[in-house]
């Protein structure tokens, strides 16, 4: 499904991003680091596709993290740091597949096992850092 770039489609993204924040922030100390991070990740991914739409490009399906955010910091003086703050994130755990799927952890581990260390305020932390950078960059004129 490609997305036509315009303002009013990354602002539109942007809010969900920002929803999905939100809802990660509303998980932390439930014994869910899991669903911390997946929201974390949700959100991100948003607000990268709110920064590509932003440029007036074409966003056809969803992208990997770092890719659009190589590219995105690559292509604006801005987003200097953003691969650096994406990769912290991944070091702590973000990720799409790992946070839910059993397959991505040794048998007998569940998702909801796997990041018992997790520092979910921290990772709360850098990634409304990120996004607060995305909102600044996609809402700039």
């Amino acid at each position: 499904m490609a997305l036509t770039p315009s303002m009013p489609e990354a602002l539109r993204w942007l809010r969900q991003a920002m929803r999905d924040l939100e809802a990660a922030h509303n998980d932390i100390q439930h014994c869910c680091p899991n669903w911390v991070l997946f929201k974390v990740h949700q959100a991100l991914e948003k607000a990268l596709v709110a920064a590509v739409l932003r440029r007036g490009e074409a966003f056809e399906g969803h992208g990997e993290l770092m890719g659009m955010a190589q590219r995105l910091e690559a292509e604006e003086p801005e987003l200097r740091g953003l691969v650096l703050d994406v990769q912290s994130l991944c070091d702590h755990g973000m990720d799409g597949k790992a946070t839910q799927y059993p397959s991505y952890h040794p048998f007998p581990m569940i998702p909801s096992e796997a990041f018992p260390s997790v520092d979910e305020e921290a990772v709360l932390k850098q990634a409304q850092k990120v996004l607060m950078t995305l909102k600044k960059h996609v809402g700039r004129d």
